[in-house]
């Protein structure tokens, strides 16, 4: 996606060969307009795909989520990453790690929002190891749903989430494939 490629680049700060930060379109400030032109872009992928229902992790996959789910005309639901006493057990959890801020969390799905019937497609903002998108597929999977597909905002294709999924027979599909990173370098593929 041609525009989000170019706010890539004007807007984000390759601040090491992992770490990009786009926390003035993405997941700080957000760009409601960007965002729409995002959840085109997911919608039209993803249209034939029969999907039921369109979840994410909290908390930067929700704005592009909610404007992809928003033209689906889909229920969309977060994925919460701590657990909650108001749930009672209602839940299916599973431990995530984070290689960004190098910890666990439980990753929670209340079981009122999925059943055996759906058909889920997934969307995060970035995609890097693959553990947080592995996280939300073991939830969806645990309650008997399917997986219809996964929409990256921005994959950092040097890492291994990619191959990861797709050898486990995922559908991905990345808007904005990022070849390298170093300090205030950014190459897409």
């Amino acid at each position: 996606m041609e525009l989000l490629k170019k706010r890539i680049l004007d807007e984000g700060k390759a601040l090491s060969e992992n770490v990009l930060k786009v926390d003035s379109f993405l997941n700080h400030g957000v760009d409601a307009k960007l965002m729409y032109e995002i959840g085109t872009e997911f919608k039209n992928y993803f249209e034939k795909h029969n999907v039921t229902k369109i979840f994410t992790i909290e908390s930067s996959g929700i704005a592009p989520t909610v404007m992809t789910a928003m033209q689906m005309e889909l229920p969309m639901v977060t994925l919460k990453k701590q657990s909650s006493k108001i749930l009672n057990g209602e839940v299916y959890q599973t431990t995530v790690h984070s290689f960004t801020k190098s910890l666990d969390y439980q990753l929670t799905l209340s079981k009122k929002y999925i059943s055996e019937d759906d058909n889920i497609l997934i969307i995060d903002d970035f995609l890097a190891n693959g553990e947080a998108a592995l996280g939300a597929i073991r939830l969806v999977e645990e309650a008997g749903a399917k997986v219809a597909g996964i929409g990256i905002v921005i994959e950092k294709s040097f890492q291994p989430g990619r191959k990861l999924l797709e050898d486990k027979g995922y559908d991905i599909y990345s808007l904005a494939r990022i070849k390298k990173l170093g300090k205030d370098l950014i190459e897409f593929i």
